[in-house]
């Protein structure tokens, strides 16, 4: 059950309204992740546009965006991100041994740019959280920032430091809250590692 209710469209506060109009008709219903965002009245308005700008095209090839995701929910053990983001990477052309892949942590099939995005997703998900200050400013590894300086342009960089933060904390919301499914369930290799 979830932490909080799950909003139907009608509930929505009047800020929120355009956003919901504008989603639904993207997805065609409310999603619950936003049903949940409803209780703060004029969050949503902030959310989706935002979200959808960094999901969308930019700098950053949306594969790297849609994979990193997937390797960031599996990390975060959210089943709810998951079943998003191996949606939108499916419908992009990501093969289910792909995502299985990204699931295990098995990378070597991959590009060398796709290898060190999910390198840095990995270090700001499990590794940043245990590193003081004192003992790393950015509590990510040297030989990753040099790596990752040397593949990326600086506005893939930004894209993707962005992308590996939102989805840290969407996948954190959306597992605290208790979000329900509203897209199928992740492919089974991905499923079994949440």
């Amino acid at each position: 059950m979830s932490l909080v209710p799950i909003l139907t469209a009608d509930q929505f506060s009047s800020a929120d309204q355009p956003a919901v109009a504008q989603g639904v008709k993207t997805y065609g219903e409310v999603l619950n992740t936003w049903g949940a965002i409803g209780n703060s009245p004029g969050l949503l308005a902030t959310y989706l546009p935002f979200l959808g700008r960094l999901n969308g095209p930019g700098a950053l090839d949306g594969r790297v965006k849609d994979l990193v995701a997937v390797r960031i929910a599996v990390l975060n053990h959210c089943r709810y991100t998951a079943s998003h983001r191996c949606t939108s990477a499916l419908a992009k052309g990501v093969e289910v041994d792909e995502l299985a892949a990204v699931a295990t942590g098995t990378l070597e099939g991959f590009t060398e740019q796709e290898q060190l995005a999910f390198r840095l997703a990995e270090e700001m998900t499990v590794a940043l959280p245990t590193v003081p200050a004192g003992k790393g400013l950015t509590g990510v590894s040297a030989s990753v920032r040099d790596d990752v300086q040397r593949v990326f342009d600086a506005a893939q960089l930004t894209e993707l430091v962005m992308c590996i933060s939102m989805w840290n904390a969407l996948s954190r919301f959306h597992r605290v809250m208790a979000v329900e499914l509203d897209m199928p369930a992740p492919p089974a290799p991905v499923d079994a590692q949440i």
